[in-house]
């Protein structure tokens, strides 16, 4: 099969060729994914995208006139593509179901850990040889309850290492949960009541688009913690700013940002003009902010490349790729059901 893949990092390169073996005859081009860009699509069979690649209806429309027949996202979030225009033109869509949900989950503690801690406020000082400690005061994990919001393999993740801190975590979950190992399955509202931190690891969809918002965070303990390494439109920003600034809201650790497309990934420092929500939050003492790379492990990346290139072999020999698979047809009803 002939593809080409958009958005490649210099360090996906390594463990992509390990899991295609020279099966496919994959172009692998930095670009991003836009109008301008599908024209490296042509002559290729399929296409290998990202999170912040732009897979809407009008780059799909070009994608089709190309004769793209396959898109593959190295990812599990699909929000980045119109499905409904990927079945209108025949195009087939698969993701990476799930992938070493330990490497999100440690990411997530480490964000919480680092916050309590001040560990980026005490590095910047020690730089300077100011070994003071005033300003760097934490609190003990040990005995606070953690609300996980998404039930997934990710969120379990979250909530064994939260137990081993020993905290007392509960969480929620759109779907009906079985019993869980170190999960207390509550409703929201005793969620945000109970919690004082507070992690996010539901998917996006219609109803989930800012879910945490000024009515919600009023629901919560002054000074909670708040996670993200989800997705960026989960959280209100704006309004977590203003909770951040009140005191409500006492601690943000995000990987995600809900105006991320065209800003991670890649180096701005140089720009004239800069996000100003985004700088706000940066500068904020309570803030910790991570270039969406809570999936960045060895370990992650190569299982991305290993499933990516799967769904690859399975199309090449006229299969479906399973749970993989991400056409509308078999979204439509998870994504209905899934609201917070």
């Amino acid at each position: 099969m002939k593809v080409v893949a958009y958005s490649i990092k210099s360090f996906e390169k390594e463990f992509l060729a390990k899991a295609n073996q020279k099966k496919h005859d994959i172009t692998l081009i930095s670009n991003p994914l836009g109008l301008e860009t599908t024209r490296y699509a042509e002559g290729k069979d399929a296409v290998v995208v990202f999170t912040n690649d732009d897979v809407s209806r009008p780059v799909i429309e070009q994608l089709a006139a190309l004769g793209i027949k396959f898109i593959a996202t190295r990812s599990t979030g699909t929000d980045h593509i119109d499905k409904q225009a990927a079945a209108q033109y025949g195009i087939k869509l698969a993701n990476v179901p799930h992938y070493s949900p330990q490497a999100i989950a440690e990411h997530t503690v480490a964000l919480a850990l680092s916050l309590n801690r001040r560990l980026a406020k005490a590095q910047e000082h020690a730089q300077h040889f100011d070994f003071r400690q005033e300003g760097l005061m934490g609190f003990n994990f040990y005995g606070k309850t953690v609300g996980v919001i998404g039930l997934g393999h990710i969120g379990q993740a979250v909530a064994n290492i939260f137990t081993g801190l020993g905290c007392l975590v509960i969480g929620y979950d759109i779907a009906p949960q079985p019993e869980l190992k170190n999960i207390t399955t509550v409703t929201l509202e005793e969620l945000y009541a109970q919690s004082d931190i507070i992690s996010l690891h539901t998917p996006l969809t219609p109803g989930t688009r800012h879910f945490i918002n000024a009515a919600i965070l009023k629901q919560m303990k002054d000074g909670v913690m708040l996670l993200n390494t989800s997705r960026g439109c989960l959280i209100n920003t704006a309004d977590v700013l203003k909770a951040l600034n009140s005191g409500k809201v006492g601690y943000l650790g995000m990987d995600v940002y809900e105006h991320e497309k065209g800003l991670f990934f890649e180096d701005h420092e140089h720009d004239a003009i800069k996000d100003s929500l985004l700088q706000d939050l940066i500068s904020h003492p309570d803030v910790l902010v991570t270039p969406h790379q809570a999936y960045l492990t060895r370990e992650a990346v190569q299982q991305i490349a290993d499933q990516t290139i799967k769904n690859l072999d399975m199309w090449q020999q006229s299969k479906c790729v399973g749970k993989a698979c991400i056409c509308a047809k078999n979204c439509r009803a998870i994504e209905t059901a899934i609201t917070i």
